[in-house]
């Protein structure tokens, strides 16, 4: 695992680049595994705004293959002017706990506020489903500051979907 470089930054996606997104989320397949979800999470990165973390190059010893690259992205769904969602959120493995995800969560809960946004929400597996990956995610949204606020059964079929919310604007 890498402490995040000095020259990490986040940077809007460009076009053409979504690519990168699914190299990150085939990084991960313990929570982007089912094809038809990846997929999705791809052609929505192309769609709605996206914000990735960058490494520089040069600058990230012993990592040439992730120097210069997106090592994780966030896309973000606005489905009203008071609130908007973490759509999907990854990063490659081998910079997880390295504050780049948190770096990213920021970056998107910045950008709404500056909109005129007051709520980030996030979905999720919920804990009635025990799963040691997904118990890792629900650490890492509450350490950013989210809290959970309703467990779901039925919208992702057999999976419980945990909705956390975060207060992000005045």
């Amino acid at each position: 695992m890498h402490q995040p470089p000095c020259d990490t930054r986040q940077r809007w996606l460009r076009p053409g680049e979504q690519g990168a997104c699914e190299a990150v989320l085939r990084s991960v397949p313990e929570w982007f595994g089912i094809e038809s979800s990846l997929q999705n999470y791809v052609a929505k990165a192309a769609e709605l705004p996206t914000v990735v973390a960058e490494v520089g190059i040069g600058l990230t010893p012993g990592s040439p293959d992730t120097a210069g690259s997106i090592v994780g992205f966030l896309t973000i769904a606005q489905h009203f002017p008071e609130s908007g969602e973490v759509y999907c959120l990854a990063v490659r493995r081998e910079f997880h706990r390295g504050g780049i995800g948190r770096a990213l969560v920021g970056f998107a809960a910045n950008w709404l506020a500056s909109r005129g946004a007051r709520w980030l929400q996030v979905k999720t597996m919920g804990p009635s489903k025990p799963n040691a990956e997904y118990a890792q995610t629900l650490r890492f949204y509450r350490a950013c500051g989210f809290d959970p606020l309703e467990e779901i059964h039925g919208l992702w079929g057999t999976i419980p979907c945990l909705v956390l919310v975060k207060r992000i604007g005045s």
